[in-house]
């Protein structure tokens, strides 16, 4: 995918120059760049990111973009406002899509996916092999940082898919709460190391090597494991990690390119947050571990802002005045609505004061600020709700 100089995304890597001067970010331009073909949406928990990037979704396909949100939040709250009955590894169609755009949703089923690595790697009979083993159900299901892998795997697979049928010109990716989120980074480089490591080696040595492989010292240690946890745990355990080596080098490589894939001209990162201290300390780690890695990042995302009061009276002049209705013991409802006024622009300043410290410290980073909503979301139109706040920012 290559980046026409037009695009307004900016790119945080050492070795860039960012392509606007920051400030705030402009959702629209970013989702009607033809280039622009991935957004990940990553931040902590509790932020409304899966609500983000189903609206940001929903808004590019409605302005006439090819779209699939792929999810691997576990919550199901994506299907619940997109009116589909249950999401899996397979893109369904939404409907009610306003305009000539088309929007498929998904959620990583991680198991499935590790399947189809397998399937397509291996014979029929060494793939029947593979998955009937303990070894590869136990890692396939719960091991840590399957999911991050598979999530690579499938936003690799989505991108081949998509760039050999022109099935789609957007993918957005809504990725794991906290820090977690930022994991498949690392997992081509965590699978080589699990893959090269001394065990696995020493495991896969008597079928890749010769007899004299089998030397006394590796005999010791076959007979103490065997004794320890028998034979046939040792025989499952070592038909895994074969397997591992014979099928999975295939994986590495692809969660390799689906890396660079990650940091090249057509992908934006959209870190997502709330006006919170902790969320906006998460939302500082989130960029600078992007800016580490040279990771184009498009902009900040803060959910929720709280909405400025109407009325022309500061906070303070709102607790004097409320404060000396009560010395008086008259008009306690108008004390409260005082207060209440009071508190609610104390409340705005101290998330201006938020934004701002983050804004000095990240200069570069783009933001757009969305107010909270009165309800949840729970359906298309709420979605399009936020997706023009979105674009208002």
């Amino acid at each position: 995918m290559a980046r026409s100089s037009t695009q307004r995304q900016t790119r945080v890597g050492p070795a860039t120059t960012p392509a606007r001067r920051a400030g705030t970010l402009d959702v629209d331009a970013l989702l009607d760049d033809p280039t622009t073909g991935i957004i990940v949406c990553c931040g902590s928990g509790g932020v409304g990111k899966t609500t983000t990037s189903a609206a940001l979704a929903l808004r590019a396909a409605e302005r006439g973009r090819k779209v699939v949100v792929l999810t691997i939040d576990p919550a199901r709250r994506l299907a619940q406002s997109m009116g589909i009955a249950e999401l899996d590894n397979t893109p369904r169609p939404v409907s009610g899509i306003q305009g000539e755009g088309t929007l498929d949703a998904m959620m990583l089923d991680m198991k499935r996916t590790f399947d189809e690595v397998v399937i397509s790697q291996a014979s029929p009979e060494k793939a029947k092999q593979i998955l009937a083993n303990p070894f590869y159900i136990a890692l396939s299901s719960s091991f840590a940082g399957t999911q991050e892998y598979m999530a690579m795997e499938k936003l690799g697979q989505l991108h081949r898919d998509s760039q050999a049928a022109g099935t789609y010109d957007l993918i957005v990716v809504d990725t794991p709460p906290s820090r977690s989120a930022l994991d498949f980074l690392d997992s081509p480089e965590r699978l080589s190391s699990f893959l090269d490591g001394k065990f696995v080696r020493l495991m896969m040595a008597p079928a890749k090597g010769p007899a004299k492989l089998m030397s006394a010292g590796f005999g010791l240690i076959v007979n103490a494991m065997t004794k320890i946890l028998g034979a046939q745990f040792l025989k499952d355990l070592q038909t895994f990690v074969t397997a591992l080596d014979t099928v999975f080098g295939g994986f590495r490589q692809r969660a390799q390119l689906t890396y660079s894939l990650l940091k090249a001209d057509g992908t934006a990162f959209l870190v997502v947050a709330a006006p919170e201290p902790d969320a906006l300390r998460e939302a500082e780690y989130f960029v600078e571990r992007l800016s580490e890695d040279g990771m184009p990042l498009a902009g900040l995302v803060i959910n929720r802002a709280s909405p400025e009061p109407a009325g022309a009276l500061s906070a303070d002049e709102a607790m004097t005045a409320a404060e000396r209705l009560r010395q008086q013991d008259a008009g306690s409802l108008t004390a409260g609505l005082l207060r209440l006024h009071g508190d609610r622009v104390r409340m705005v300043q101290r998330e201006g004061m938020l934004r701002d410290r983050f804004a000095t410290a990240h200069p570069q980073v783009s933001t757009v600020v969305v107010p909270a909503l009165a309800g949840d979301v729970h359906d298309l139109d709420g979605l399009r709700t936020v997706g023009t706040l979105l674009a208002q920012g």
